[in-house]
């Protein structure tokens, strides 16, 4: 197993464990709402749980992660998913169901952390936006996948199969993880120092402030786009059918914004242009009547920064530095979607009108550009200070 390739395709499939599992709540709310008393407030907050522990966890995951290896730290993550899985599915306790919901999240977000860094292992260097556009796109596939499976299980077996399922699936994950090979050199670099410089810090930290602020923008479609169109008048049924556009066209757009930026080597130049697109569609969504055609244009171009923006702290993260470098990342962007969505709602129960979280939104996508200006001019001094 020394293809790259190869093992990129690992890593996607044992990622999209994630994304199956993270929408297993939600594809559920209706049988858990019926088996357990609770509302709407109470789904929500037990979707919301599964990201909680990443503001605690991405940092130190990074350190797990280099202390134990990439197979142990992995294989560890998907036992605490499938723990907590079983956990949901074998309990009639409410609280329990919050319990296993976290120790799920934990494993979560270690899981993403660690393979992050084994994505930029083997691909740093070579064709890494087009890596890491595919790697970031097992997201949307596993959410599309749990849309269409999952209800279907929990309407024939009930909810407790459905947390089964997500279980028995982390559980292959752990199989799968086992045919993963590190690239070559990997053991002779992995004693090297783990402390990133001064600068080299600054920058992951700018590059996940990016992912972090651009992933709120994008989060305000699924988040409030119904609601605003339900405002508008539309059904329920129509207004998540038409938000659900912007997801399947993610799933090409993203892969093909990192082979653009490979093949044309103006990464850049596109995570730009594209941001600046998606901020003015974000804001004309909640102007304008034309909102499928809105929709698929937000679709079609949204997905092209993901590669670039996720190949930006590989450029200042040497091997040895790239666990605690992704846990740091991921700080960032873990504390900017659990305040992004919280500060969005509450501009919107003011306003009374869901518009302002899509502005809102508009916003931080407006805000990544400068961003990438700084990250570039963070790196471009770093590099003279390396050669002088």
């Amino acid at each position: 197993m020394r293809s790259r390739w190869a093992i990129l395709a690992i890593l996607f499939a044992v990622r999209l464990t994630i994304a199956f599992q993270f929408q297993s709540v939600a594809a559920v709310a209706p049988l858990l709402e019926k088996t357990f008393g609770v509302g709407l407030g109470d789904i929500g907050i037990l979707i919301g749980l599964y990201f909680t522990p990443g503001v605690v966890l991405a940092l130190p995951g990074g350190a797990i992660g280099r202390t134990l290896g990439d197979k142990p730290a992995t294989i560890a993550a998907l036992l605490l998913m499938t723990a907590g899985s079983l956990v949901m599915a074998t309990t009639d306790i409410w609280g329990l169901q919050m319990a296993g919901r976290l120790v799920s999240g934990a494993g979560g977000v270690l899981l993403t952390v660690q393979l992050t860094k084994m994505g930029t292992d083997w691909f740093a260097g070579k064709e890494i936006a087009t890596a890491m556009a595919i790697f970031v796109n097992s997201w949307p596939a596993g959410v599309a996948i749990s849309l269409l499976v999952l209800p279907a299980i929990g309407t024939a077996y009930g909810a407790g199969a459905v947390f089964m399922a997500t279980g028995a699936l982390s559980a292959i994950g752990i199989a799968l993880i086992m045919l993963y090979q590190p690239p070559p050199g990997a053991t002779a670099i992995a004693t090297g120092s783990g402390r990133l410089d001064r600068l080299a810090l600054l920058a992951v930290i700018v590059a996940g402030l990016i992912w972090g602020l651009y992933n709120v923008g994008f989060a305000m479609i699924f988040s409030f786009g119904p609601s605003l169109l339900a405002e508008r008048g539309w059904s329920i049924a129509a207004a998540g059918s038409a938000i659900s556009l912007v997801m399947w066209l993610s799933v090409i757009s993203v892969p093909s914004g990192g082979y653009l930026s490979d093949r044309f080597k103006r990464p850049f130049f596109m995570a730009i242009a594209a941001s600046l697109v998606v901020a003015a569609l974000l804001a004309w969504l909640s102007r304008s009547d034309s909102v499928i055609t809105t929709l698929v244009l937000i679709g079609l171009i949204g997905g092209f920064p993901a590669g670039p923006i996720m190949s930006l702290a590989a450029r200042v993260l040497a091997p040895e530095t790239r666990a605690i470098g992704m846990g740091v990342f991921y700080t960032l962007f873990y504390s900017a979607m659990m305040l992004g969505p919280a500060v969005a709602g509450r501009l919107a129960k003011s306003a009374g009108t869901a518009a302002v979280a899509l502005d809102l939104g508009a916003l931080t996508v407006l805000a990544c550009p400068p961003l990438m200006w700084l990250f570039e001019r963070i790196v471009s001094v770093r590099n003279r200070r390396a050669k002088s």
